[in-house]
């Protein structure tokens, strides 16, 4: 480990560090525009200029200089600071003098440092250079004369997304940034290189001219539209979320974010549902909450104990168990999550949960596949199974073929696979010091079949290779909660309850439920709410706060961002208010009191952080065979609020079903 000295201070850093990295280690802030830590080394636009001894007389770029024993540095000399203001004024000679209309504005990195490392004033008169707009597609707006060729969208689309279709075309002044023949970006991880551009060239074009970040709230949450909890921070203005950022979390996300997560939330605030309703003559009618509660009353007085619960996809822990409660107070215990009919035994949770953690899989030196499109699935564990492929991990793959972005040896559309693999798949999975075995959806409908038989392959000594992927938020919140038939959902409409209540789940089949009076809770008028009896406007994540647990068993918790609209209210305190009218009053009036009795019920939601699951290897299955398929057939509008979202609703028509929107191009 060289030492060296930057400024004075003597730092000790790790074999292959850089200058720039050392000189961080010593508290000293370097500028950069190329610079990114997850992305390779560019070295092309010299800002992050030291002056080092023994070296040159000249200053040189730290971000590419390897840090050398003995090495003295220097990043507050004349030299150094003359050379940064020479480098910042070369980068303003074409750069517009835009903005106060730029919506990088208060948040771009050329602004911050012309201030902290520029002259303060130009001494070239010329005509700037400008360059026609390109068209990225419905997430990333252009302003390409701003650019400044740093490269960094480039290198996170080739190297991180696995989607190379941006590049740099021309040479010299003339070079320009664009995508693949001016057609949008088919990646689902575009929005990155908008907080990736330092400067206002690519920005964010469903939030285009909406607001300044001075202007915004700024509210802790976790993303749910898919089960990896996604660490965001929600951006408020009044009662409108106007955007959704990723927050640094190493363990669950890194630094990024995919496309649904950022854009989904302008379906937060359409097609709301902001009054209860209750059925009369076949109608949905406006109702006052004691007239909706006074048919659920009626209800239940007819059902007794033939009540169930049906969770969403989208739910918090603490609504999920106060619905548990309300049902256990009637006598029942048909609770069930898994609307679209997928039942695999949830006796042993770590069987159903990603044991590796999602920041293990980058150690995997082999790979399988079963039953899953990870690239839509889960696509910021599919950014870690790249990273493993990049270090040399081996990768193989059962059911449909597609484009997972890394090269994948695909055996077969067969489960019977499982039984023998291939020779080649079997050998690399033998030999591999820490393997890993990532089950989908496409696998668990049927039961957990022979994929969770294989387990023991992939055990090692302080290993656990076994991963299941769940694509909806609650899965296993509602597993620890309970929320579970030995045969799914099948089981409750078995049991042909009475009255059932929908917590905003939309992807059941309704019409096994025509016997029961149903109650949709939820916040959108989606499919549940067209079939329900009664509609009890609920809130959105954004607009309570919550417990979610994502798919390696991580428990978090977010924030409200903003209130709900008109009556809707916060779910747990509709059940809450649901109770006392049915003569069954829930033992709790606050959301800490509703949690302590959680954290008594199930105490791994008591605290934040990753639960440890009781394993044993699962049995085999008598089912061996037969093909996959994977459940999600659009990955932009996977629930109701993406459903509601204009953004969505154009993402999924011009990159999934093919509309051209190009000639748009603003």
């Amino acid at each position: 480990m060289p030492k060296l000295t930057v400024d004075g201070i003597e730092v000790e850093v790790p074999a292959g560090a850089t200058v720039l990295q050392a000189c961080e280690a010593a508290g000293k802030e370097i500028p950069r525009f190329c610079y990114h830590e997850r992305l390779s080394i560019a070295g092309n636009c010299r800002m992050c200029l030291v002056e080092v001894k023994p070296g040159p007389p000249k200053p040189q770029a730290s971000c590419a200089l390897p840090a050398g024993e003995g090495q003295e540095i220097r990043t507050d000399s004349a030299m150094v600071k003359a050379a940064r203001e020479g480098v910042m004024e070369f980068l303003l000679i074409n750069h517009p003098l835009d903005c106060p209309i730029c919506d990088q504005g208060g948040e771009c990195d050329l602004q911050d440092q012309s201030v902290a490392y520029g002259r303060g004033h130009s001494r070239y008169t010329e005509n700037k250079r400008a360059v026609t707009e390109k068209y990225m597609g419905p997430i990333v707006k252009t302003v390409m004369t701003r650019c400044i060729q740093c490269t960094r969208c480039v290198r996170f689309a080739e190297e991180v997304a696995g989607v190379e279709e941006i590049g740099a075309i021309y040479r010299g002044e003339d070079m320009q940034i664009t995508s693949y023949l001016e057609q949008a970006v088919t990646s689902e991880l575009s929005g990155n290189v908008v907080d990736l551009c330092p400067v206002g060239a690519l920005t964010s074009k469903p939030y285009a001219f909406e607001a300044r970040p001075w202007e915004l709230k700024k509210t802790l949450a976790i993303d749910v539209t898919d089960a990896v909890g996604t660490n965001i921070r929600l951006d408020s203005r009044g009662r409108a979320v106007l955007r959704a950022l990723p927050r640094i979390n190493e363990d669950v996300n890194e630094e990024w974010a995919h496309d649904k997560t950022r854009h989904h939330v302008d379906g937060l605030s359409r097609r709301r549902l902001d009054k209860p309703y209750v059925r009369k003559g076949g109608k949905l009618i406006e109702a006052t909450w004691d007239e909706a509660f006074a048919e659920i009353a009626k209800a239940a007085k007819t059902a007794g104990s033939s009540v169930a619960a049906i969770a969403g996809d989208l739910l918090d822990c603490e609504t999920m168990f106060a619905a548990k409660a309300l049902l256990k107070s009637l006598g029942s215990d048909l609770l069930e999550g898994r609307q679209t009919g997928m039942a695999y035994d949830t006796s042993n949770l770590g069987a159903v949960a990603f044991n590796s953690t999602i920041a293990g899989v980058e150690d995997a030196d082999a790979i399988l596949l079963v039953g899953t499109n990870l690239r839509w699935e889960a696509p910021l564990v599919n950014t870690r199974v790249r990273k493993a492929f990049k270090k040399g991990a081996k990768v193989f793959a059962i059911g449909p073929e597609t484009d997972l972005t890394y090269p994948v040896e695909w055996l077969g559309n067969d489960l019977g696979l499982l039984a023998k693999l291939p020779a080649q798949a079997a050998q690399a999975i033998d030999e591999a010091k820490k393997p890993l075995l990532i089950v989908g959806p496409g696998a668990l409908k049927d039961g957990h079949g022979p994929t969770l038989a294989m387990a023991g392959g992939f055990m090692r000594d302080g290993w656990n290779g076994y991963n299941v992927v769940h694509i909806a938020a609650a899965r296993m919140g509602g597993l620890m909660l309970g929320y579970a038939q030995k045969g799914g959902i099948a089981d409750v409409v078995a049991a042909a309850p009475k009255l059932t209540f929908f917590l905003g789940a939309d992807e059941v089949d309704f019409s096994a439920f025509g016997g029961s009076f149903k109650v949709y809770i939820g916040h959108h008028g989606d499919t549940g709410a067209h079939h329900a009896d009664v509609i009890l406007p609920g809130a959105t994540y954004a607009e309570k706060p919550g417990t979610y647990v994502n798919l390696e068993g991580r428990v978090q918790r977010g924030d409200r961002a903003v209130y709900a609209p008109g009556d809707a209210r916060e779910d747990w305190t509709i059940l809450r208010a649901l109770s006392d009218k049915l003569g069954h009053t829930l033992p709790f009036d606050t959301l800490d009191e509703l949690r302590a009795a959680m954290a008594a019920d199930v105490p791994a939601l008591g605290q934040e952080g990753l639960v440890s699951y009781d394993w044993a290897p699962p049995k085999l299955a008598a089912k061996a065979k037969g093909e996959l398929a994977y459940p999600m057939k659009d990955f932009y509008l996977t629930n109701a609020i993406c459903r509601a979202s204009p953004t969505m609703q154009r993402c999924s028509a011009e990159l999934i079903h093919g509309e051209d929107f190009a000639e748009a191009a603003e």
